[in-house]
C-alpha cells in the first residue's frame, strides 16, 4: 500500500472531494485519521445545532479512547473571529453547513498541499458563524497503523522542515485578512525618529521577577556583564518574592549602581505586564527597553550592542531577536535556535496574527511602549504589545542567538495542563480578535 502524504486530507484537493461529494445533509470533516463513534444522539445534536443557528460550522468536545486511562474528555474552548492560528484545535470532527461548504470551495483559487482545511474554514468562518458545542458528542481512537497522522493539523511555525507549509498558511491568512479589511500593508508602517526626547542611559534591561532565588543571579549577572559602547542599566521588578530573591538582589546592588530594584505597591500584585509597566515608566528606564526573563541568560556579550544597533539601523519600534532552548546546564534541546524566519518586513504584521508567538528577546523603544502599555496579565502580554506595534510601526529582526531560554524543573512553561493550555491559547485568541477589530476600524 502506498503511503498518503500527511497533508493529503487536510489539501484543497481534499475539500474539493468532500464538496462534490456532498449533498443537503450538513457534511461532517475528518481532521484526523482517528476512528471516530458519535454518542447517542451525538450526530443529530450537531446537525441540530447547524440548522437551527444558521453557523457554517459547529464542533464539540469529545472522549478520546485511552486503553489504560479509559475515556478522557476533551474540552475544547470557543472560536472566536482572532482564533487565526492555524493550530486552532477543533476537534476530531466538524459539521458544515453544505450550501456554504460549496459556495466556499467554489472561491477557492489555490492548490494547496497543506493549508486547504485552513482557506476553507477561514472562507467559513466569513460566510457563517463557527459555533462550539461544549458538549462531548462522540469518541476518538487513534489507530496504532496510522499513528504518524495523530496532530497533522498542527505544524510547528519554527521548524524549517515545515517551511513550505507554512508558506501556505501564511498566504490564507493574508487572503482572509484582505477579505476582512484588517490587512496591514506597507504604507501602513511608519518609521520612528528614535532620537527624541533624553533619557538617563540608552538602554535598560527589564527583569520581571518573583521566586527565582535558583536564577535571579545568573540573569543579572549575564546583563551586567553586557559589552556596550554606550551607556545602560538593569532594572528589576521585584514582585513579592519571599525564597530569597529580594535578599539576594540587594546583596548585587550594593555593589553594582547599574542595578535598580522596583517593589511594585499595588495590591493585588501586578502580572508581567504590569511589572514591565512599572520598569518602562521608571524615570531610570532608558531610551530601549530589553527583555530578560528571570529564568534565562544572555548567550553572547554584545546581545544589547547589537540590538541597540538594529533600532538604529531600522528606525523601529521593537526589536526581536532569536534564542535557543538549553537545559539548566545549558545543553542544547530540540529545536534548537528558534529564530522566526517566517517573519518578513512585508507582511509579517500579518502573520504575527496567525502565529503564536513573535520571538525573544524582545526590545521596545520606550515612547512608544509607553504609549501603548502592556496589559496586566502574566501570559501573552509581550504578544499583545508585538501586535499593536506591527501595526504602525517597523520591527527589525536578528537572526543570530542571542538568548538562551533554559528549561527546567521550576521554569513557568513546565508540564502546562490542557486547562492552562486552553486558557492561554483562549486569551491569545481574544488579543487577536481586539487586534483585528483595531485593524478593521483603522480602515473604514
Amino acid at each position: 500500500m502506498s503511503k498518503v502524504s500527511p497533508y493529503s486530507r487536510l489539501s484543497s484537493e481534499a475539500m474539493r472531494v468532500i464538496a462534490r461529494e456532498s449533498d443537503s445533509q450538513p457534511v461532517v470533516i475528518h481532521l484526523t485519521g482517528d476512528n471516530i463513534e458519535f454518542m447517542p444522539s451525538g450526530e443529530e445534536r450537531m446537525s441540530q445545532v447547524l440548522t437551527e443557528t444558521g453557523a457554517s460550522i459547529v464542533y464539540s468536545d469529545y472522549y478520546s479512547v485511552d486503553a489504560p486511562k479509559g475515556f478522557i474528555r476533551a474540552n475544547l474552548i470557543d472560536y472566536q473571529s482572532g482564533s487565526l492560528r492555524d493550530d486552532f484545535d477543533f476537534g476530531k470532527i466538524v459539521m458544515a453547513d453544505p450550501k456554504m461548504l460549496r459556495m466556499a470551495v467554489g472561491e477557492m483559487t489555490d492548490d494547496f498541499g497543506a493549508a486547504g482545511w485552513y482557506d476553507l474554514r477561514l472562507r467559513l468562518s466569513r460566510m457563517g458563524s463557527v459555533i462550539h458545542i461544549p458538549e462531548p458528542l462522540y469518541t476518538s481512537t487513534a489507530p496504532t497503523e496510522t499513528a504518524g497522522e495523530k496532530g497533522e493539523a498542527q505544524f510547528s511555525y519554527v521548524d524549517p522542515r515545515n517551511r513550505s507549509s507554512q508558506i501556505e498558511m501564511e498566504k490564507a491568512a493574508t487572503s482572509h485578512l484582505r477579505a476582512i479589511g484588517a490587512l496591514i500593508t506597507p504604507a501602513d508602517i511608519t518609521p520612528v525618529n528614535i532620537d527624541d526626547g533624553l533619557f538617563p542611559v540608552e538602554a535598560s534591561v527589564i527583569i520581571p521577577v518573583r521566586n527565582r532565588v535558583r536564577t535571579i543571579a545568573d540573569a543579572v549577572r549575564s546583563a551586567l556583564s553586557q559589552q556596550t559602547d554606550f551607556d545602560f542599566n538593569v532594572i528589576v521588578v521585584d514582585n513579592g518574592s519571599d525564597d530569597g530573591t529580594s535578599e539576594l538582589l540587594a546583596g548585587i546592588a550594593a555593589k553594582e549602581q547599574r542595578l535598580i530594584v522596583v517593589n511594585p505597591e499595588s495590591q493585588p500584585a501586578p502580572g508581567i505586564g504590569g511589572c514591565w509597566n512599572l520598569a518602562i515608566h521608571s524615570p531610570h528606564c532608558g531610551r530601549f527597553a530589553i527583555q530578560l526573563d528571570s529564568d534565562d541568560i544572555y548567550s553572547r556579550p554584545d546581545t544589547l550592542q547589537l540590538i541597540v544597533d538594529k533600532f538604529r539601523e531600522k528606525h523601529c519600534a521593537m526589536v526581536i531577536g532569536s534564542y535557543s532552548l538549553t537545559d539548566f546546564e545549558g545543553n542544547p534541546l530540540p529545536p534548537g535556535l528558534i529564530d522566526h524566519r517566517e517573519w518578513t518586513d512585508e507582511n509579517g504584521p500579518n502573520n504575527a496574527l496567525r502565529i503564536n508567538g513573535l520571538g525573544a528577546p524582545r526590545a521596545f523603544y520606550t515612547p512608544i511602549a509607553r504609549e501603548i502599555n502592556f496589559p496586566d496579565v502574566s501570559y501573552g502580554e509581550d504578544y499583545a504589545m508585538g501586535l499593536a506595534v506591527s501595526r504602525r510601526y517597523p520591527i527589525g529582526r536578528i537572526y543570530e542567538s542571542l538568548y538562551s531560554c533554559r528549561r527546567w524543573e521550576g521554569n513557568s512553561d513546565h508540564a502546562l495542563s490542557p486547562e492552562r493550555i486552553n486558557r492561554n491559547n483562549h486569551y491569545k485568541d481574544r488579543l487577536r480578535t481586539i487586534e483585528i477589530m483595531a485593524r478593521g476600524y483603522k480602515h473604514r
